[in-house]
């Protein structure tokens, strides 16, 4: 009998944290605990990650995260993401806490300097899909690029336990494209939430059709003169802002991170985990522990 290949989640932590928060903070529940700390951001995410295990049982799991806003894409442009204001006083006690919750779990950090989760992800997926089917759980579309055979990306939906699974082919169905084509179409469209141009005045369709008929930037650039006058008129007065636009979009599966399958064995141990949980006055949360029978690795 052929043994089943482990399955292993990648967990983009701060989507997880930013979307439990801001559930909420809109109505001002920050669940202060008796140290005055906030831990409403935290409840949420335990709530997230601990749904997205019982609805796709994962054997292993790991948790990315960004490590501060200055990375290599602030060095190649300044303004990236630079139109995201300050993090909610209430959130940022919750930052390390969060992680401290995590490893009370047995459950790796992984995060880098100078580089986002995206990067942690897409390199830690790329070293374990020959051996692992892996699953990146997330609320941002941008990983949708790093979709292959062995990695499918899940979207987290509003409220808990609702996701859009992506796979190569359901993307294709979508877009008209594929996984790694998303780079182009962003290059050529830019990334509003993440604050850079692209090229002005090419929206989603323009990219898409040109994409579909050139396939990528390079070859959209090399035949230019097949264009129309108004959409190569633009590319040419943006030239240099669409390559740059594709160095942003483009995940990074080569940064100096790993995370073996032994280290990301799910092995929770529940008594730990209570006492992490106690300390920070989290309650509410046992239920959605497995057992420890559960979750052996």
């Amino acid at each position: 009998m052929k043994q089943q290949k482990p399955s292993f989640m990648l967990v983009d932590g701060m989507a997880l944290l930013f979307r439990a928060f801001y559930a909420t903070a809109v109505s001002g529940q920050f669940m202060v605990n008796s140290k005055g700390i906030p831990t409403n951001g935290i409840h949420g995410f335990i709530k997230h990650m601990f749904t997205a295990i019982s609805s796709f049982k994962p054997t292993h799991l790991a948790v990315c995260w960004d490590m501060g806003s200055k990375t290599f894409r602030t060095e190649l442009f300044p303004d990236y993401k630079g139109n995201r204001g300050e993090a909610p006083e209430e959130l940022i006690p919750q930052f390390d806490l969060v992680k401290e919750v995590v490893a009370s779990f047995d459950i790796p950090n992984i995060g880098i300097d100078g580089f986002e989760a995206d990067d942690c992800m897409g390199t830690i997926a790329n070293q374990v899909k020959d051996y692992a089917h892996v699953s990146i759980l997330t609320g941002d579309q941008d990983i949708l690029q790093l979709l292959d055979d062995e990695i499918s990306v899940i979207l987290l939906k509003k409220g808990f336990g609702n996701y859009l699974v992506h796979t190569p082919e359901t993307f294709f169905e979508e877009k008209g494209i594929s996984p790694r084509q998303m780079i182009d179409l962003k290059a050529l469209m830019g990334d509003p939430s993440d604050n850079y141009p692209g090229v002005k005045g090419i929206g989603e369709k323009t990219a898409l059709k040109l994409l579909k008929e050139f396939h990528h930037v390079e070859n959209i650039v090399a035949n230019l003169d097949r264009l129309s006058k108004s959409n190569r008129t633009k590319i040419e007065q943006n030239i240099d802002m669409l390559y740059l636009s594709r160095r942003l979009a483009e995940i990074k599966c080569d940064v100096p991170v790993s995370c073996t399958i032994e280290e990301a064995g799910l092995r929770i141990e529940r008594e730990k985990v209570l006492n992490k949980l106690m300390e920070l006055e989290i309650r509410g949360l046992q239920r959605l522990l497995p057992m420890d029978e559960a979750i052996i690795s």
